[in-house]
């Protein structure tokens, strides 16, 4: 099932993926992946979205969805998480 990507610990992952998020153009401060999952072979990431009072979406919180989803397309291409 996993033929074409590495084995990788989700501590390692997020090291790697925070890594990639510093160094991005579209980078805001703040932005930072603390949880991933994987479902059906794409790594799926998680953090703060910058929500306002009421919960709602902000600016920042498109620019991080678009962040985790650039992480997600980069990186499931070479990994899969470890059991």
């Amino acid at each position: 099932m996993h033929e074409s990507t590495q084995p990788i610990d989700r501590d390692t992952l997020l090291i790697e993926a925070n890594n990639l998020i510093r160094g991005h153009e579209d980078y805001l401060s703040g932005m930072v992946a603390t949880s991933v999952t994987q479902k059906n072979g794409v790594l799926v990431f998680g953090g703060e979205y910058f929500l306002d009072e009421q919960g709602l979406p902000t600016p920042k919180s498109t620019a991080v969805f678009n962040m985790f989803k650039y992480l997600a397309h980069t990186l499931s291409e070479k990994y899969h998480l470890q059991k």
